[in-house]
C-alpha cells in the first residue's frame, strides 16, 4: 500500500477536542470559543515546532448539525496549516452518524474543503521522516480492529506507530475490552477516546500510551486537578512529551457548586448515565430540570433520541395520552 511520506520533526498529538456550538454537560457558556482557542494554540505550537498535527478522534461532539458559522471558523483556522503539514484527523465515535462515517457529517465537510486528511480506514496512513529516521504511522479508527501483528518490510521503517480510538484496559479502566499486549512489529500504540490521561505501559516491544484529551467535559475533582495537554512524539522517546494547552481556570468553565458525593469519571456514552445521576443529586440544590438536561445532552440525529423524548413527555404528563 502506497502512503505519503512527510518530513517533520515529530507528531503533535491532539486528543478529543469535542468541539460543539452549545456547551455539553455542565460546561458554562463560551464553550465553542474556548475549544476553538485550544485548537488554535495546538496548531500554532505544532507549526512552531515543525511537527505534523494529528487529532486522535472526536474532533466534534456531535457528528452533524454543527452550525455553518462554526464550520467556517474551523476551516479558516485549519486552512493556513495546509501543505505537507496539513493536519490528520483520526475518526472517532463522536465523528460518525449512527456509527457510520457518511458524506454529510461535519468531518466530511472539512475533508471536502481540503483542510484535513482523514484517517477513516484501518491500516498504514503515512511515513514520517524525521531527519535520517523514518516512522510508519498506522491507524485503527473507531469501530475497527487493532492489528495483532504488523509485518515490516526489509528494509523497513525505524519505528511503527499505531493510532487508535478504542476502549483499552489502561490501569484506571480495567473493565474495558481492549487488552494491552505486545503487537509484534509495532513500537507504539497511542490511544484517544479515553479522556483521562493514563500511565504509559510497555508490553514486550510495544509501548502503549493514552495522553488524554484537551477539553474538560466532566465536573469532577479529577477534571479540576488535571491540566489539558497535547502530546509530542519524536524518535527515541520512552514517554510522550506533554505540552499544556492554554486554558481557563476550572471555576471559569464549570458552575460554582459542590462536587457530587460519589464521584466517578467515565468516557463516551456511559457519561450520559452519569449525567442523569448528577442531575438527580443537583435537582434540589439548584433547580436544573430534566428537560434542560436532555436538551443539552441528547443528539437529535440519533434514532433513540425521539424514544427518550416520548418517554419524557409520557412521564411529565402523568401518563395521560
Amino acid at each position: 500500500m502506497s502512503v505519503p511520506e512527510i518530513a517533520a520533526k515529530g507528531l503533535f498529538l491532539i486528543g478529543d477536542p469535542h468541539l460543539a456550538d452549545t456547551p455539553p454537560g455542565q460546561r458554562l457558556p463560551g464553550y465553542r470559543e474556548q475549544v476553538m482557542d485550544k485548537i488554535a494554540a495546538c496548531l500554532e505550537r505544532a507549526k512552531a515546532l515543525g511537527m505534523l498535527p494529528v487529532f486522535l478522534g472526536d474532533l466534534f461532539h456531535w457528528p452533524r448539525e454543527n452550525s455553518n458559522a462554526m464550520l467556517v471558523n474551523l476551516i479558516d483556522l485549519l486552512g493556513p496549516h495546509g501543505g505537507e503539514l496539513m493536519p490528520y484527523v483520526l475518526v472517532g465515535n463522536h465523528d460518525k452518524y449512527q456509527a457510520r462515517l457518511t458524506r454529510d457529517v461535519s468531518l466530511a465537510v472539512l475533508e471536502a474543503a481540503g483542510v484535513v486528511r482523514l484517517m477513516s480506514e484501518p491500516g498504514p496512513q503515512l511515513v514520517l521522516r524525521v531527519k535520517d529516521r523514518t516512522a510508519l504511522v498506522g491507524a485503527s479508527p473507531d469501530g475497527t480492529s487493532i492489528p495483532s501483528l504488523f509485518h515490516r518490510d526489509d528494509p523497513g521503517p525505524d519505528f511503527v506507530l499505531w493510532l487508535t480510538h478504542h476502549n483499552i484496559q489502561f490501569p484506571e479502566f480495567q473493565e474495558r475490552a481492549g487488552r494491552i499486549r505486545e503487537i509484534p512489529g509495532v513500537d507504539w500504540v497511542i490511544n484517544g477516546h479515553i479522556h483521562r490521561p493514563q500511565p504509559t505501559l510497555r508490553a514486550g516491544s510495544t509501548i502503549w500510551a493514552n495522553p488524554g484529551n484537551i477539553t474538560r467535559l466532566t465536573f469532577t475533582r479529577r477534571s479540576k486537578e488535571r491540566k489539558p495537554s497535547a502530546a509530542i512524539w519524536t524518535p527515541g522517546l520512552a514517554e510522550l512529551e506533554k505540552w499544556v494547552v492554554p486554558h481557563l481556570a476550572f471555576e471559569q468553565v464549570f458552575p460554582d457548586q459542590e462536587f457530587p458525593p460519589e464521584e466517578q469519571e467515565t468516557e463516551g456514552e456511559s457519561g450520559f448515565i452519569l449525567g442523569l445521576e448528577r442531575l438527580a443529586w443537583r435537582r434540589t440544590r439548584e433547580g436544573m430540570g430534566l428537560e434542560q438536561f436532555l436538551k443539552a445532552n441528547l443528539n437529535p440525529e440519533l434514532l433513540e433520541t425521539e424514544l427518550i423524548w416520548d418517554l419524557y413527555r409520557e412521564v411529565t404528563s402523568g401518563g395521560q395520552g
